[in-house]
This record gives structure tokens, C-alpha cells and sequence, in this order.
């Protein structure tokens, strides 16, 4: 048995403002932006509680890393939650996004300055540490006449003028992160710095040589879905697959290291070099969680988790956009 794989992610090296090392994140997306659109009008202006408390909680239990959006409409929820936590803000690395805008939906804002300082006011911070954009596919009639060029510029300033500390993409191609390099001069100060993309064994590259590329150009892999082979997996009909290939690997190898399904995938997505982004309601999975930089898996196991998820492919965000065979 061999364990020659990274312990840490590759690319650009996250840390909160007082220094510390940025490790796993957890998320607060998709279903908190159906919760709270989902209320009562009357409630819409008002904070969403049982986030602010599942945020209280993830900190209590020991995540530093908030992963969010503005499209998810949650960042009361997070200043409610930073303040509540007990923690420095100088000791959380908070990462928010800037959405183009997509499919008869509007940007939120007309351009990525007017974005970043709405992002600074909602949550009433000084600074953000990481912010992305969402994804690249920019449509001009949804977004205000803004091209992706033109949200990195406003990106790259406010940097400049210390409004955000680390800037980067979600969802982008290499030719997309090739383009906002030479937006950038080739200034690897200003040119992307993260990726987040959808990442696990049954999609370990989002698109073409994404991986590869960002290993050679010190871009931070950040991985959403981690864990999506241990829910609800569908066939490209939208027919749910019971059956699929890591079903039966996945208690064998929890079994043979003491640990959940879930922390295996989560250390496999570590040494593949990729900063997971994960979520819970349960107190007793978030610390689960973070118990992931304890143990590491075999090569062999890493390997054989490579080569059943390469046996079916499974894509649960913006299908068809990077590959027909979604």
C-alpha cells in the first residue's frame, strides 16, 4: 500500500487575513435561495433564522471557509452569522459571486464594481476574500451590455483598491481562464486565481483539460458537489439511477478506514488536488467534515475510485454546455 498523493490542494495558497490557512469550505446556495424566496411576501426583508443558525453552528464546529452567492440572496444571513459566530472576520475567509446574468434572468447589477460594493454592503464588511464569477457564459441582453472582460477589469480594480483580496472564475474553461490572463496582462496578481467548478468521480473534468491547466498555472481547484455519487444521481433522460458503479466501493472503502462515505470522497477530492466545498444541516456531519486532514487514502483506493466513476458520467450543473454527451 502507497500513499504518495498531495496532501494539500494545488495552486494558489488561501489564507484568512490574519494568516491562517483557508481548508474545506461549506456552502450556502441552491436551497437557501428557494427557502427564502419561497416565504411569505411579508418575510421576505427578514433574515432567514435557521441559516443564520446552520452558519453559527458550521463556525461553532470549526469552518472558517463561507462559501456563497449574491444570486442566492443570502448575504444578511452571512453578517448575521459573522457577528453571531464569536469568531474574528479577520479569521473567516468569506467568498461571494457575481452573477451574469442567464436565461430570461437579469444581472443583479450593471457591472462587477457595482456588484463588489454591493457585496461589501449587504453583509456590512470591509473586504471579501475571494470574489468569482458565477459562470462565463454571458449573455449582453441579461447583462446589462457587460462582457466577462469587462466584470474582470472592475475585478482587477477592486483588488487594486483592496476590496477584495483573491479573484477568480466558477465554471470557467481554460480558454476562458486564458482570456482573462491576457485581460490581465499576464499578471498572475490579477489574472484568475480560483476556479470553482463541479467536481467528483463521475465528473472529474468539468471541461476539457481543466484540471491539467490549472495544476501547471498555480490556479486553486475549489470543488462544488464533492459528494454528489452519494445522492440523488440521474441518467441524461433525468431517470434516477440506482445502481451506479461506486454504490457497492464506497462502504468498502469507509469500512477499511474507520471513516463515512462522505469523508472519503471528500479526502479523494483533496488529493486530487482540489479544495472541496461541502454542506449540512447536521452539526455531527459538519465536524465529520473537517475530520478529513487525518488519514489519507491509499493510491491504489484513489485509483479505483478514478476508475469507477470514469465507468458513468453524471453532470449536475449546466449540462450541455461544455459537452454533448450530457
Amino acid at each position: 500500500m502507497t500513499r504518495t498523493q498531495p496532501v494539500e490542494p494545488f495552486g494558489t495558497k488561501l489564507t484568512t487575513k490574519s494568516g491562517n490557512a483557508v481548508r474545506l469550505g461549506t456552502g450556502s446556495g441552491t436551497k437557501w435561495q428557494i427557502i427564502k424566496k419561497a416565504r411569505d411576501a411579508s418575510l421576505q426583508n427578514t433574515l432567514v433564522d435557521e441559516l443564520v443558525d446552520n452558519l453559527v453552528t458550521s463556525v461553532q464546529n470549526g469552518f472558517r471557509h463561507l462559501d456563497t452567492a449574491e444570486i442566492y440572496t443570502i448575504h444578511p444571513e452571512i453578517a448575521e452569522a459573522i457577528k453571531k459566530s464569536g469568531v474574528a472576520r479577520e479569521d473567516l475567509f468569506v467568498t461571494t459571486k457575481y452573477n451574469p446574468g442567464i436565461e430570461q434572468r437579469h444581472a443583479f447589477y450593471k457591472s462587477g464594481a457595482e456588484s463588489v460594493d454591493a457585496a461589501l454592503k449587504e453583509p456590512d464588511v470591509e473586504y471579501i476574500d475571494l470574489f468569482l464569477i458565477h459562470y462565463p457564459f454571458f449573455q449582453k441582453e441579461y447583462s446589462h451590455g457587460q462582457s466577462l472582460e469587462d466584470v474582470w477589469a472592475d475585478l482587477i480594480q477592486a483588488k487594486k483598491d483592496g476590496k477584495v483580496r483573491f479573484i477568480g472564475g466558477s465554471n470557467f474553461t481554460v480558454d476562458h481562464l486564458k482570456l482573462l490572463s491576457l485581460v490581465a496582462g499576464g499578471d498572475p496578481e490579477y489574472s484568475p486565481q480560483v476556479n470553482q467548478i463541479e467536481f467528483h468521480p463521475y465528473l472529474q473534468n468539468q471541461s476539457e483539460g481543466i484540471r491539467e491547466f490549472a495544476k501547471e498555472n498555480e490556479i486553486l481547484l475549489e470543488a462544488y458537489g464533492p459528494l454528489s455519487p452519494l445522492f440523488r444521481i440521474v441518467d441524461s433522460d433525468g431517470k434516477e439511477v440506482v445502481d451506479h458503479p461506486l454504490k457497492p466501493v464506497m462502504p468498502r472503502l469507509a469500512e477499511k478506514y474507520g471513516k463515512t462515505d462522505a469523508q472519503i470522497l471528500l479526502r479523494y477530492t483533496l488529493q486530487k488536488g482540489l479544495l472541496p466545498i461541502t454542506t449540512s444541516l447536521q452539526s455531527d456531519r459538519q465536524k465529520e467534515a473537517l475530520a478529513v486532514y487525518d488519514f489519507a487514502l491509499d493510491d491504489e483506493d484513489v485509483q479505483l475510485i478514478d476508475d469507477t466513476g470514469s465507468q458513468f458520467h453524471f453532470r449536475g450543473f449546466f449540462k450541455n454546455l461544455y459537452h454533448t454527451k450530457d
